[in-house]
């Protein structure tokens, strides 16, 4: 303690001399009693935010609900929760009364379709030859295109039932009735959600599946209304663990009541597969740095009259330097001030040099 008084007495001695340039004067012997430890500046292209709070979710074009057209029985499940899937591929099996009036009512409407063709084919070779009247040919023509009208209309229920096109000749060809249903997925992806169990009653649009498709995700953020600046569509976004880059999509307009945050929204490519729907994670934001932007630890920060100030190495002492603080991160932060590239700032003992200052310009 003696020692550490001593040493202030003797840089407040010589703080007149250095009054001009307002350097704190201190000696090697001195730095070394205070503690005092210096770092290089280092110059910051790229800003980063403290972290934030974020949710991993699944882009709704790339979410499915897969469900039930038909009412009917669930008689078995070909895929479970977690499972890759393939389009078209089978993931259920439903056994429907419903699809079997269906069924029916579209061989019906088949029938008709070959009666009313005849008809109309023959009426219009004798309506040529002059044997019919006109309108009778016309009455034949618009049956023949009622019937192919509801084949049609039929033809489309049956598909959107979950029929294709293979299935659908089948039918027409050997004119035998099947009560099995086969659900198929719509996209590639991964099955997230099992919602059925076989066995159980299904009422038309009943969900059985949710399937997505996991490459890009999406980052759900919610960033404080103070902190939004200089965060737009394109800013890069890193999530903390796993290691891993993305890029802000769509910065919302919506101030949530309860925390006063605005939901920024980031999409993740390279690395998706790393990531899992639901998952909360730490994200941080980045910002342009500029060309007078420096990253510094964040113990080299000092504050005095509002302003934030660093010590800078000079060959005589340290000079008390203003500075604008642009981001924080999460253990050193990013300013704007006019130093060289090779300078040297105060990161250990700032306390003490700070109390030198502030008492030698009393």
């Amino acid at each position: 303690m003696r020692h550490f008084l001593i040493s202030t007495a003797l840089l407040l001695g010589s703080m007149s001399a250095a009054a001009v340039e307002n350097i704190v004067p201190v000696s090697p012997t001195q730095r070394e009693s205070l503690g005092i430890e210096t770092a290089p500046v280092e110059p910051a292209d790229q800003a980063w935010s403290i972290p934030y709070p974020a949710k991993v979710v699944v882009p709704n074009a790339q979410l499915r609900v897969v469900s039930t057209p038909l009412s009917g029985l669930l008689e078995r499940l070909e895929v479970a929760e977690g499972e890759r899937v393939k389009r078209g591929q089978p993931l259920a099996v439903i056994q429907s009364p419903q699809l079997l009036e269906q069924q029916r009512d579209y061989l019906t409407a088949l029938s008709r379709l070959d009666l009313a063709e005849a008809d109309w084919r023959r009426d219009e070779q004798l309506y040529k030859e002059g044997i019919i009247a006109e309108r009778r040919y016309l009455e034949s023509l618009a049956r023949y295109r009622q019937a192919k009208t509801e084949v049609a209309q039929y033809r489309q229920s049956l598909a959107l039932a979950g029929m294709n096109e293979q299935t659908l000749r089948k039918l027409a060809r050997q004119r035998r009735l099947s009560g099995s249903l086969t659900i198929r997925s719509p996209l590639d992806g991964v099955v997230l959600e099992q919602l059925a169990t076989p066995g159980q009653r299904l009422e038309p649009l009943d969900p059985i599946y949710r399937i997505g498709k996991l490459v890009p995700l999406w980052i759900e953020i919610q960033v404080p209304l103070k902190e939004l600046h200089g965060i737009h569509p394109g800013s890069p976004v890193r999530v903390r663990d796993p290691r891993i880059v993305g890029k802000v999509i769509t910065v919302g307009r919506m101030v949530h009541g309860v925390d006063q945050g605005v939901l920024v929204r980031a999409e993740i490519t390279k690395g998706a597969e790393r990531l899992h729907p639901g998952q909360f994670v730490q994200v941080e934001l980045g910002q342009p740095g500029g060309e007078q932007s420096f990253r510094i630890p964040r113990s080299a920060l000092i504050r005095h009259a509002g302003k934030l100030w660093v010590f800078v190495e000079r060959p005589s002492g340290f000079l008390p330097t203003p500075v604008t603080l642009l981001s924080e991160e999460q253990e050193r932060v990013v300013v704007r001030a006019g130093f060289e590239p090779d300078e040297r700032i105060v990161v250990a003992g700032t306390a003490a040099l700070k109390a030198i200052w502030l008492e030698g310009n009393e």
